[in-house]
């Protein structure tokens, strides 16, 4: 017979938890971005790209945390959506540049006070030093 010790409790696993927190944070985003039809993942590539300026579709997915077949659906449907182009690159014409046009600039600003209030909303629950203690453990987690 298995003691209290040996117990596996779901609710106290960090994988149950981190999902768990994970749904929260994803039914407030669709809440949120209803409107402007944007995956999580559209909107860190719309939110990178004005913040970091032109970059290769590679580089991008690594600041984003995609693997390259995720990186390249979502450049294009944002490429259809006509929120992102490519480029030749100045320094080397074969390489090729994402950026954000012009719709996709003004998208981009529009959105970061939404992606503001939905992290808020998130974290909600929590006091200011909670919150903060949060962020730098899950920094430290990946």
């Amino acid at each position: 017979m298995a003691s209290a010790d040996d117990e596996y409790v779901l609710e106290q696993q960090v994988g149950h938890l981190l999902r768990r927190a994970n749904q929260r944070h994803t039914a407030l985003f669709a809440r949120h971005f209803a409107a402007f039809d944007l995956t999580p993942l559209q909107f860190a590539v719309l939110m990178k790209l004005q913040a970091a300026g032109p970059l290769s579709q590679n580089h991008l997915g690594r600041l984003t945390a995609m693997d390259p077949n995720t990186a390249q659906g979502v450049i294009l449907r944002l490429l259809r959506r006509r929120l992102v182009m490519r480029q030749p690159s100045p320094e080397d014409r074969r390489r090729k540049l994402l950026s954000l046009t012009e719709a996709g600039a003004a998208l981009a600003s529009r959105l970061k006070e939404e992606g503001r209030a939905i992290s808020e909303a998130t974290l909600a629950p929590l006091t200011a030093r909670e919150r903060r203690q949060l962020l730098a453990l899950l920094a430290r987690l990946v």
